[in-house]
C-alpha cells in the first residue's frame, strides 16, 4: 500500500477558501473533490446526468468506480452550489469540462492545487476527510469508510450489513462542508 501524500486536516478550510477566489473549471472541480472526499477520475467525470440537484444524490454507475459497483454521493450544500454554479454548456455532459478531450484532466487538478500548496496529492484528500472523520466527529467507522466508497473486507460483517447508510453519510458530508467553511456543525 503507497500512501500519497495528504493536506493535514486543519489545512484544507484555508485552501478551500483560497480555490473558492478562483472561479476556473480546475479550481472549483478541486473544491467538489474536496467536499465529496471522491476519487479524482469520479470527480472529474461527474456528468450531469449523474446529479439529481433536487435531492442532493450524485450516483456513479459502476462502471466508474474502483469496487465496480454503484456508489450514492450525498451533496453538502456546498457541493449542490458549486454545481449549480457551473455552466452548462450544449453539448458537453461533463459537469467540469477539459480543455481539449470531453473531462478534465488529472493534470489539470494537479496543477490548480500546486499553484496553492506543494507536498500533497489531489488523492490525498480522502485521507484529510478520513482523519478529520476520525479525530473530530463521533460518525461510526462503518459511515466513514462508506463516505469513501470503501469495501468492507470483513465478509460476516458485510453479509449482515447491506445499508449503504446514505443519511448518515449525509449528515457527515454535511458536518464536513461545515467544517470546510469554518462553521462548527452542532451534531458532531
Amino acid at each position: 500500500v503507497e500512501h500519497l501524500p495528504a493536506c493535514p486536516y486543519q489545512e484544507v478550510p484555508q485552501l478551500m477558501e483560497a480555490l473558492a477566489r478562483d472561479p476556473s473549471i480546475p479550481s472549483q472541480c478541486l473544491r467538489f473533490l474536496i467536499l465529496t472526499a471522491t476519487r479524482s477520475g469520479e470527480t472529474r467525470g461527474v456528468s450531469w446526468d449523474e446529479v439529481d440537484l433536487a435531492a442532493r444524490t450524485w450516483t456513479l454507475p459502476a462502471e466508474r468506480t474502483k469496487a465496480n459497483r454503484p456508489h450514492r454521493v450525498p451533496l453538502s450544500e456546498g457541493a449542490v452550489r458549486i454545481i449549480r454554479a457551473a455552466p452548462h454548456i450544449a453539448g458537453q455532459d461533463f459537469i467540469f469540462p477539459g480543455v481539449r478531450e470531453g473531462k478534465l484532466s488529472d493534470v489539470a487538478l494537479g496543477k490548480a492545487l500546486h499553484q496553492l500548496m506543494t507536498g500533497v496529492t489531489v488523492h490525498g484528500f480522502r485521507s484529510s476527510f478520513r482523519q478529520w472523520a476520525a479525530e473530530q466527529t463521533s460518525f461510526p467507522t462503518a459511515v466513514c469508510e462508506l463516505a469513501l466508497s470503501h469495501v468492507n473486507k470483513d465478509r460476516v460483517d458485510a453479509a449482515y450489513q447491506r445499508s449503504d447508510l446514505f443519511e448518515q453519510r449525509r449528515q457527515l458530508m454535511e458536518a464536513w462542508d461545515q467544517f470546510l467553511v469554518g462553521r462548527d456543525h452542532p451534531d458532531f
